[in-house]
């Protein structure tokens, strides 16, 4: 009986699944949990939540969101919904804990520099990001993986409109030579040479 209704919900698009969990039906929103959990736990965690505060940030968001489900009406996707408010409470957690406080002070020059990437090693976006600085890490993770708008990043971290700018655009420079494979490295290093 339980793979029966399982399986009648794995088969649902996450419209269906919002609209049978905002009647009640538990179980469809638990297949909302099943699919989109990991998703959210990786953005906290590309964030800069550790994995255990990214599981407990996570679990809030989906109570959160089971709590507000009438309020899903679909203009987006669920997984962008629940991001977003994921985001939020971590955010949120990092103000109450103060420590949203080193970002307002991050100075351009004091943010750690990226070094290019040994060509042999495996290219990771979440090994990529723990290379950039705080505020920079943040900043594109909030637009990127969350996706708030640079005006809703620098309200959430209190921070100017063009602070959060120039953060997100030097932490994509930053990823974009990083990830960059070696032989565009080296053509671009030959072209400025040239």
């Amino acid at each position: 009986m339980l793979g029966a209704s399982h399986s009648k919900f794995a088969s649902l698009h996450d419209v269906e699944l919002c609209t049978q969990a905002a009647t009640g039906e538990r179980r469809a929103f638990g297949e909302l949990v099943r699919r989109h959990s990991s998703a959210v736990r990786g953005l906290l965690r590309r964030m800069g939540a550790q994995a255990a505060e990214a599981d407990d940030v996570a679990q809030d968001a989906f109570l959160t969101a089971f709590e507000r489900i009438a309020e899903f009406r679909g203009e987006g996707t669920f997984a962008g919904w629940v991001r977003k408010i994921a985001a939020r409470l971590y955010l949120r957690r990092l103000q109450r804990d103060r420590r949203l406080g080193v970002f307002a002070t991050d100075a351009i020059e004091d943010e750690p520099e990226v070094g290019g990437g040994d060509a042999d090693a495996a290219i990771d976006l979440d090994e990529a990001l723990k290379t950039l600085g705080p505020a920079e890490r943040l900043c594109v993770t909030l637009c990127f993986g969350a996706g708030h708008s640079h005006s809703e990043v620098a309200e959430a971290l209190n921070l100017p409109l063009g602070t959060v700018k120039s953060h997100v655009k030097r932490g994509l420079d930053k990823l974009r030579t990083r990830l960059a494979p070696a032989d565009d490295a080296d053509l671009e290093g030959r072209r400025g040479n040239g």
